[in-house]
């Protein structure tokens, strides 16, 4: 949700009666939120600002301080907190726990959380619901990086063999809405001093280089193992995890992976001899080399120094090893990467204003590079056996929607320049890729400023021809992180939709979304009318018999006059049960459903 850059419409103070209705709507919403945390996330007698932006959310911040809530909707339905707020109240909401590091940083990336990516506790996979609202947190920290909205239920989960996507991420750690307030936020001491520092996202506080020290000096270890008997005691336990309230999940999820943590480290660190300096200093540029070939891409570059330790460096370690730069001979993160640009390998820089250093290019020339061959990673069965061993047949309503791009005559170049397929559907990562792999092909990178990009004729016209007003100049450049969503947005949308056994669907465009009505008829009586259902590859028949028995009401289904397709009409005014049935059963997002009351005057 805030992954792009949105400019605020306006601003305003919140009156005294507005600061009340606030703090009721969000005591009603999280019941596990105490007063006193309540009072120390939203003051009573401090100010609260509202800030309404164009795509309607609504954004509630202490003024002068630090965004607390945002509200999707604008009308109190969907309000959620922020990481600002987490931080103050951990345990608000119940938790995901993500297997490790490598899992977060997809989701700091901005993607959605997967079942794969969930650390199962040893009392089974949590019970939940559909569109219930949870937060993300890594093993060993109890301050969240990240909140959104449960896809499905834990039972629908279990059913689909704890496959495909469980969390929709509206808001992480180090998005746009976290930035609108970087360098306003102070953490409690007391609680920060409880925390353990294991991950990036919670190194909010003091300069750059600190932060990156900080990082560098952190002993993780990659236990990413999952094997059956996980995945067996979730489907076997989900039942017995249902009659135990919220507070016990995430109480309980949090005491059992932070033991877990701590035994792991200690049978890691009894197994692991200590290395020596050259040995820690060898280990230190294996995996920096490891990275460069496997994981950094273009795309990133530039980069800060404490992303590229935490989400580069580190997940390239040998397992069971501990990295701490503290013990190597640089001891800092910065002179380490400051000796890597003496010798010509890579190109840095200070940033002044953040006190951080920052990786700016790779020379790809430079021998030890050209020298070294990268390992392959051993493919991860583990996730996947177990998977397919232990999971039932997926249900026919499990709902999965992809956006994909095909090449369009402005970019076909580009495309037919490296040899890709242009008929082909690309996702945005993909099709990201392929405008830097020619970037890369044809050097366009700005040698006196790495973050932008020269541009060619062809770049150029796959950017902006069509795009630019008449008698108005080209740009001759574009910065690096503007490349990939120009390069998408020149692209052709489509929409994969696939649901459970059947054929996957490819929609040109965007999805038309569901459309339900209701109307009187014959005086008071109401009706209740479904249309546009087969876009989600739902049969119109079969949906009109369940809802026959779920309501215990009569209904029928008629063509559409002049139009493709069916409608279904439910005698009774259901319409808010059959939108919540829709997102619950057959995983239609919010997004794709709207509602229509013609009974309301």
């Amino acid at each position: 949700m805030f992954k792009k850059a949105v400019d605020a419409k306006s601003h305003q103070r919140l009156s005294g009666a507005d600061r009340k209705k606030l703090r009721r709507t969000v005591q009603n919403r999280f019941t596990l939120l105490t007063d006193e945390l309540l009072d120390a996330i939203l003051p009573p007698k401090v100010e609260i600002t509202v800030s309404k932006f164009q795509n309607r959310v609504l954004v509630y911040s202490i003024e002068g301080g630090c965004p607390m809530f945002f509200d999707i909707d604008g009308r109190g339905n969907e309000i959620l907190p922020t990481v600002f707020a987490l931080w103050e109240a951990p345990a608000m909401l119940p938790s995901f726990m993500l297997k490790g590091g490598e899992v977060s940083r997809y989701v700091l990336g901005g993607a959605d959380l997967m079942f794969p990516g969930i650390l199962i506790p040893p009392e089974g996979f949590p019970s939940f619901s559909a569109g219930e609202i949870w937060s993300v947190k890594v093993p060993g920290n109890a301050a969240p990086i990240a909140v959104g909205f449960t896809t499905m239920s834990s039972e629908e989960g279990l059913k689909a063999g704890l496959r495909g996507k469980a969390l929709r991420i509206a808001h992480y750690y180090r998005d746009f809405l976290w930035e609108s307030a970087e360098g306003h936020y102070v953490p409690n001491a007391g609680f920060w001093e409880d925390v353990v520092m294991e991950d990036p996202a919670f190194l909010a506080s003091g300069s750059g280089e600190e932060i990156s020290d900080a990082l560098a000096g952190q002993q993780t270890s990659t236990g990413n193992e999952e094997d059956e008997s996980a995945l067996e005691t979730a489907s076997t336990s989900a039942t017995d995890a249902k009659n135990g309230t919220e507070e016990d999940i995430v109480g309980s999820m949090n005491e059992v992976n932070l033991g877990d943590d701590v035994s792991a480290n200690e049978a890691n660190t009894e197994k692991q001899n200590p290395l020596s300096t050259e040995e820690v200093d060898a280990l230190l540029d294996q995996c920096l080399l490891q990275a460069l070939h496997t994981t950094l891409k273009e795309k990133d570059l530039p980069i800060p120094g404490s992303t590229l330790w935490a989400n580069h460096v580190l997940p390239c370690r040998p397992p069971g090893i501990t990295l701490d730069i503290k013990k190597s001979s640089h001891k800092k993160l910065s002179k380490w990467l400051q000796s890597k640009a003496s010798a010509g390998m890579i190109t840095v820089k200070e940033d002044k204003h953040k006190k951080e250093i920052v990786l700016i290019s790779v020379n790809r020339r430079h021998p030890d590079y050209s020298t070294f061959k990268p390992e392959k990673k051993k493919a991860e069965v583990s996730e996947s056996s177990v998977s397919s061993s232990t999971a039932k047949p997926q249900s026919d309503k499990m709902l999965e929607i992809i956006e994909v791009y095909k090449p369009s005559i402005h970019n076909s170049a580009i495309f037919a320049s490296l040899g890709e397929d242009k008929g082909k559907l690309y996702t945005a990562s993909e099709a990201a890729d392929v405008v830097f792999k020619y970037i890369e092909k044809e050097n366009l990178v700005k040698p006196t400023n790495k973050s932008m990009v020269v541009l060619d004729p062809i770049l150029c016209d796959a950017l902006f021809k069509g795009a630019i007003k008449k008698g108005s100049a080209y740009p001759s450049e574009i910065h690096k992180k503007d490349v990939g969503s120009t390069f998408i947005g020149r692209m052709q949308p489509h929409q994969v939709v696939m649901r459970g056994g059947c054929e996957p669907v490819v929609r040109k465009g965007g999805i038309k979304p569901v459309q339900i009505m209701m109307e009187r008829r014959q005086g008071n009586k109401k009706v209740t009318k479904v249309s546009g259902i087969e876009t989600f590859l739902m049969d119109p028949d079969s949906f009109g018999s369940e809802l026959q028995k779920k309501f215990a009401c009569s209904t029928s289904v008629n063509e559409l006059p002049g139009k493709k397709g069916y409608e279904v009409l439910i005698q009774g005014g259901v319409i808010e049960d059959v939108a919540r049935y829709m997102v619950e059963h057959y995983g239609v997002p919010k997004r794709y459903i709207e509602v229509l009351d013609k009974t309301r005057k």
